[in-house]
């Protein structure tokens, strides 16, 4: 069996899946985390995908979570890579970046919430507003956001193809005030494998079992 990469959103890191992995271990399927360059520094999207490409050890089916998803997508490249799981995550389109697809789609939950650091090429969130756009169902809201290097959101990736042609997961979260709902169903269209969970943005706090369940469910139908 493949193992599992779990790659983190923007301002978030490793620790994001703490619980999802014994979760995965209970199910038979052995994962792993990396934090990826550019938190709290400066860092180019291809060296996000370069970290990605670097922590590959054999078969492997990256899961992405939120921004993520642009990095784990241009990883697809390596024939080491199995299969995607986007975990209420950015689906890149070829020739977007993603700050362009955010503000492409009419909900905009996070418009004022950035905080924007051009000089260190960094941004974060507005603490007064990531509970209610991150954690606002979680028991043990968390307050280790950190800084994020501002140029992986700005930049676009040219070719998909790759990505394309893997098996394709998508948990969609129905309750997320960060990512509308709306928007998440309109970037999994074309993706093979769906579900959805009740949750805010971060289902790898609120439900991690079920997450892993639907992780290791949705590997077993990669073939």
């Amino acid at each position: 069996m493949s193992e599992v990469l779990l790659i983190h959103g923007a301002c978030h890191g490793a620790w994001a899946w703490a619980r999802v992995i014994p979760a995965l271990a209970a199910l038979g399927v052995q994962a792993r985390a990396l934090d990826l360059p550019g938190r709290g520094v400066a860092a180019s999207l291809e060296d996000q995908i370069a970290a990605v490409e670097a922590a590959l050890r054999g078969p492997t089916v990256l899961v992405g979570h939120s921004a993520g998803g642009f990095a784990m997508t241009a990883a697809a490249r390596s024939p080491l890579v199995r299969g995607l799981i986007y975990v209420c995550a950015y689906v890149p389109v070829a020739g977007q970046s993603l700050a362009a697809m955010r503000k492409g789609w009419p909900e905009r939950p996070l418009d004022g919430a950035f905080v924007v650091d051009r000089a260190r090429g960094v941004f974060g969130f507005d603490p007064a507003r990531t509970r209610d756009l991150f954690f606002h169902d979680c028991e043990d809201a968390t307050d280790r956001l950190c800084a994020e290097a501002l140029a992986p959101m700005e930049t676009a990736l040219p070719d998909v193809t790759a990505a394309e042609a893997l098996p394709r997961g998508y948990i969609q979260c129905l309750d997320d005030r960060a990512i509308p709902p709306g928007f998440q169903a309109q970037m999994a269209r074309g993706i093979g494998v769906q579900t959805a969970l009740p949750c805010g943005h971060s289902p790898f706090l609120t439900m991690p079992d079920r997450l892993a369940g639907c992780i290791a469910e949705m590997i077993s139908t990669f073939g």
